[in-house]
């Protein structure tokens, strides 16, 4: 059956292509670069429709926009079953019934209506905002029926079509971008060709390929972030997605033809034990996915596309933090025992700096000779180390020009606390309370606990006049929990509560500035991060790994949210501490370590850091990132170098490289300034004065010694500065 093109919709440099077939039943949706036409395009920015969709495919038929399954109905043939849920006999029921298009205030919405016998109606929502590179994609699903009827899975997004450039199925020429990550080891990216995957068609196009990958649980970046692309190798074009939701998730690399779809938002009940009754009448709606498409050859410039999504959260952030002002955590400083007597030891040291928050972490609450880790959950300030109460610690911070911060991790509990006994206030799985070796986990549809939680967490920040919160998040919930349908449905409804009542505490502490933590980066997805300022972005506090990580996190989220370590220790040397230091510049710049100890000497580096820094934030702010380097086999054990680059939008750009163990050094490495990039030194940051010029559009550097570090400020002609 011939595929025709129901309707075209130019968005900024992309164009959403609606297909369907003959009998106009059903629809898909494939994204294209507008400046990459097809035979069939016209080039107008809305066609008309009805005309055949021409592409490089042998053999392709429509794959549905709208993914979903309900309990009872047929499932796809062909060995699908325990392997993906796509294309079930509840998506062929869909039949098309009319696209609706809304614009208001440089938004544009395109709803797609597909309804079944009565049955039930989906909605897709494609939603693009004027002037961005990206679209939101969601859908919605109403019983339309009698009867209840249960989900068994419902993905946000599915573009199909992947790549239409290529001929017949497209052999060695299209690959799977992941990026993978583990807890202090965040952001490793793997770049797989489709055939090692077995995503490669059969000589009949009879059996499904899939490749299902996500993660179950609370920490919905516990293994890999929420993020797929897939990558056209031989027309330099990507195709990709990221899904906003902080629980269990899915991504679907799916074939059985030509033809490619790439599917993906909550884990199904397959994957995620996830199973969601409607009533009569009773509507459901997915998480956001943020979908992109672009004709580049460049990983780093696709993605920028999608973490540019977060642009939108942060110009609701506090006024305070358009800046990108540089944080203060003792966390590494007294590591877990804050006191009134170290923190006042500490603010008179530092309260010249210029440090904007200064962040009490973990343990102010704890009774003596007891871990913090065990204690979360009663929250009473601690009499042992705060014998006056945190008032005069407030007022000594606040006294010093700081805004204070303090620590929370309110969604679970800890065994010493005496919340953690309150067994019917708590998660349960299978009637029993759900316990991880020493944690519980607060039921948070519970309105007793949100009483709980306003008084203590809530109660705590408005009584002491904090203007910033860290919010941790220590262990899983894993599959999921009692409460609901099944245990994936608890899951999502625990986490959406907790999602309720931080939009609480933005109400009723207003100003506040949150940072999103989960033992550093488990939770760095879309969606907390649009309503954050910013995330710790890894527990790494001060290993040699630290700049690969934060590197790496500019491929999935904004470099202007990611808060990064740098711990300074009294024994280190003025190399060490520009090593540290500069490994800020690749996001948000958060000190900690000895600062009592320190040298004039030793602080005179991290001066000239924090003065660096504050030069380049502008461009953090808004920028491109470009990564150089050698190919990075071990992160713990790191051997080569690496560089990022980043051109702001001023007429400002920075690098800053990083050299780890080398055993045969380069007489001298060359990097290629990106387009754009301004070529003059302004100022360079180091222990030392560096062999630096710019010479043909390249930085050239001679690499004297392993495991340090050096900044490059380009800009504008002035007088450089080290």
């Amino acid at each position: 059956m011939a595929v025709q093109i129901l309707r075209d919709y130019r968005l900024g440099d992309m164009t959403a292509r609606y297909l369907t077939d003959e009998e106009k039943k059903h629809v898909g949706l494939v994204l294209l670069p507008a400046d990459m036409p097809l035979a069939d395009d016209t080039g107008c920015e809305q066609a008309d429709e009805g005309r055949q969709f021409v592409s490089g495919r042998k053999d392709e038929q429509i794959d549905s926009l709208v993914q979903i399954k309900i309990t009872g109905d047929i499932y796809n043939e062909a060995y699908a079953l325990g392997n993906s849920m796509r294309n079930s006999e509840t998506v062929r029921r869909l039949v098309y019934q009319e696209q609706q298009t809304e614009e208001q205030n440089g938004r544009t919405e395109i709803r797609t209506i597909l309804s079944a016998q009565g049955n039930y109606q989906v909605v897709h929502h494609l939603v693009w905002r004027e002037g961005s590179r990206y679209v939101r994609i969601f859908c919605t699903v109403e019983n339309q029926g009698q009867e209840d009827i249960m989900l068994e899975m419902f993905e946000s997004f599915s573009l199909s079509g992947i790549s239409p450039y290529l001929e017949g199925d497209g052999y060695e020429q299209m690959y799977l971008h992941r990026i993978r990550s583990v807890w202090s080891q965040e952001g490793r990216p793997e770049r797989i060709p489709l055939e090692d995957l077995q995503l490669e068609p059969a000589w009949d196009p009879h059996a499904v390929r899939c490749e299902k990958f996500g993660q179950t649980g609370s920490m919905p970046v516990n293994k890999y972030f929420p993020f797929a692309a897939v990558e056209d190798e031989k027309n330099q074009m990507f195709w990709g997605a990221q899904i906003a939701h902080n629980a269990s998730w899915q991504m679907e690399v799916y074939r059985k033809d030509d033809a490619l779809a790439v599917s993906g938002g909550l884990a199904d009940r397959d994957f995620g034990h996830w199973m969601k009754r409607l009533e009569p009448g009773q509507k459901f709606e997915t998480p956001e996915a943020i979908v992109s498409v672009a004709h580049t050859d460049s990983f780093d410039l696709f993605t920028a596309r999608l973490t540019e999504a977060a642009l939108e959260g942060m110009e609701r952030v506090p006024e305070v933090e358009k800046s990108l002002p540089i944080i203060f955590n003792e966390y590494c400083t007294t590591w877990g025992n804050p006191s009134h007597e170290n923190i006042c030891e500490i603010v008179d040291c530092i309260k010249e700096k210029g440090f904007q928050y200064f962040v009490i972490d973990c343990g102010w609450y704890k009774e003596e000779s007891v871990p913090w880790d065990i204690s979360m959950g009663d929250y009473e300030v601690s009499k042992s180390l705060f014998p006056q109460g945190l008032d005069k610690t407030i007022e000594k911070l606040k006294g010093a020009g700081m805004i204070p911060g303090i620590w929370f991790e309110f969604e679970n509990v800890g065994s010493a606390a005496r919340v953690y006994q309150k067994e019917e206030h708590l998660l349960h799985k299978d009637g029993k309370v759900l316990t991880s070796y020493f944690r519980r986990f607060f039921d948070m549809c519970d309105p007793w606990v949100e009483q709980y939680l306003t008084e203590k967490v809530i109660g705590t920040l408005n009584r002491y006049g904090f203007g910033y919160m860290k919010i941790d998040y220590n262990e899983t919930i894993g599959i999921g929990c009692d409460g609901a349908e099944s245990l994936g449905e608890g899951l999502r409804r625990n986490m959406e509560a907790s999602l309720d009542f931080i939009e609480k505490v933005k109400r009723e502490v207003p100003g506040i500035v949150l940072e999103n933590c989960a033992s550093g980066g488990h939770r760095l997805e879309p969606g907390l991060m649009s309503r954050m300022s910013m995330a710790s972005f890894s527990d790494a506090h001060e290993c040699e790994e630290i700049p690969i990580i934060a590197s790496n996190l500019h491929w999935v989220i904004h470099p202007a949210q990611s808060q990064i370590w740098s711990v300074i220790r009294q024994e280190d040397s003025l190399k060490r501490i520009v090593y540290s230091v500069a490994a800020t510049f690749l996001g948000r710049m958060c000190i900690s370590g000895d600062v009592t100890k320190l040298s004039d000497e030793q602080w005179r580096m991290i001066d000239a850091g924090m003065e660096f820094y504050r030069e380049i934030a502008p461009v953090i702010k808004a920028g491109q990132s470009y990564h150089y380097g050698t190919k990075i086999k071990s992160t713990r054990h790191p051997k080569g170098w690496q560089a990022l680059a980043r051109v702001g939008e001023d007429g400002k750009a920075y690098m800053a490289l990083h050299v780890f163990d080398m055993e045969n050094l380069p007489e001298k490495i060359r990097i290629p300034l990106p387009e754009g990039c301004p070529e003059n030194v302004v100022r360079v940051y180091s222990e030392k004065e560096e062999d630096i010029a710019v010479h043909d559009h390249c930085i050239e550097y001679r690499i004297e010694e392993s495991r340090k570090a050096v900044a490059i400020l380009l800009g504008p002609d002035c007088e450089m500065k080290i």
